[in-house]
């Protein structure tokens, strides 16, 4: 079966949500090194709405960061929405034909490489909270970056991790890799 994983950067109050007004001065050579192996494994990307649209207007066309660019250009990308419809306009992308937790837990049984959700906060908890999330690595930057959305909130099920690898980088960014605790 297909592992399903999510990373997400991380402030240390917290934060997830527009890592660039927080990570563009603690981000390292041992953090890309994560990604580029990320993208050595992931051969499907799952976005909520939000992200999709935001780098969906970003990724075709940026100069900057060529290789995550070619990587998540060219990823089969599925896209969760209630509101987007078909033709999805950047390439490779397509529509869940089914609920989120129904799509991941098929998409899990195909033949394939890893599945990573990349940015798409409520995805990644929905499928965090419905057991479909195999490992959550957040990656933490030595910042309280004061605003912004945060992975958990209150009123959040009590669920048990467990941690299966933490390192430190150069900067100072701690990343953690979590799965959930056996219940």
């Amino acid at each position: 079966m297909r592992k399903v994983t999510a990373g997400l950067f991380h402030s240390v109050d917290g934060v997830v949500s527009e890592p660039f007004k927080f990570q563009f001065d603690s981000f390292d050579d041992e953090l890309g090194a994560g990604l580029t192996k990320m993208m050595e494994t992931v051969d499907t990307v799952v976005l909520g709405r939000v992200s999709y649209q935001e780098w969906a207007g970003y990724w075709p066309t940026a100069t900057a960061d060529q290789d995550f660019g070619a990587f998540i250009n060219s990823v089969e990308k599925f896209v969760a929405s209630r509101s987007l419809k078909e033709p999805l306009e950047w390439q490779n992308s397509r529509l869940m034909d089914a609920p989120l937790e129904e799509f991941v837990g098929k998409l899990k049984e195909r033949d394939g490489g890893e599945i990573a959700v990349c940015g798409s906060i409520s995805v990644t908890r929905q499928l965090l909270f419905a057991g479909l999330l195999d490992s959550l690595t957040l990656m933490t930057h030595p910042v309280i970056a004061g605003t912004g959305r945060r992975l958990f909130e209150d009123g959040d099920p009590t669920t048990r991790l467990e941690l299966q690898d933490q390192y430190r980088t150069s900067k100072g960014n701690v990343v953690s890799v979590y799965t959930r605790r056996g219940e």
